[in-house]
């Protein structure tokens, strides 16, 4: 399966939603790759095994449950999560880009590619469009969790 979509991080409209900058959603955007507590519900430990100026390979235990991950990255334009196929885990990526059409209109691309076959099951209900749903939800909230954390960075 293949799943792409936009989250709008700074509507120009509304003046009561303080902006954003593309540095300040680049910041949340490693955070998410340093730090991914808050934005992997069930994670509970990220060990950084590798390092590099634009690459992090990561474990990630979810219970018994560990995998292991490769971030890399383009600063302030682009990050990819790229999970390695195993036993416990078939493997896919999410491509989270930094676009802004115009100055100060911050949307982030979300592109997730995974082994999920587009089917149903056999209730006939899709399984691909909850899947496709939890991702929008979680991609809403990753943009909630970097606005907190742009918030909590800007001096008082």
């Amino acid at each position: 399966m293949q799943f792409e979509h936009l989250v709008e991080i700074n509507d120009l409209g509304n003046p009561a939603v303080a902006d954003l900058t593309r540095e300040e959603v680049w910041f949340g955007l490693l955070y998410r790759a340093e730090d991914p507590a808050a934005f992997l519900p069930g994670l509970d430990q990220c060990r950084i095994v590798e390092r590099s100026d634009r690459e992090l390979v990561r474990d990630l235990d979810f219970g018994a449950t560990t995998v292991r991950d490769r971030v890399t990255f383009e600063p302030l334009e682009w990050m990819c999560f790229e999970i390695e196929p195993g036993a416990e885990h078939a493997g896919g990526s999410l491509r989270i880009s930094i676009e802004e059409p115009r100055p100060m209109a911050l949307f982030l691309r979300f592109l997730y590619r995974t082994t999920l076959a587009e089917g149903t099951a056999s209730d006939g209900v899709a399984v691909a469009e909850y899947v496709k749903s939890a991702y929008e939800d979680s991609d809403i909230e990753t943009v909630r969790l970097i606005r907190r954390i742009a918030e909590q960075a800007r001096p008082h």
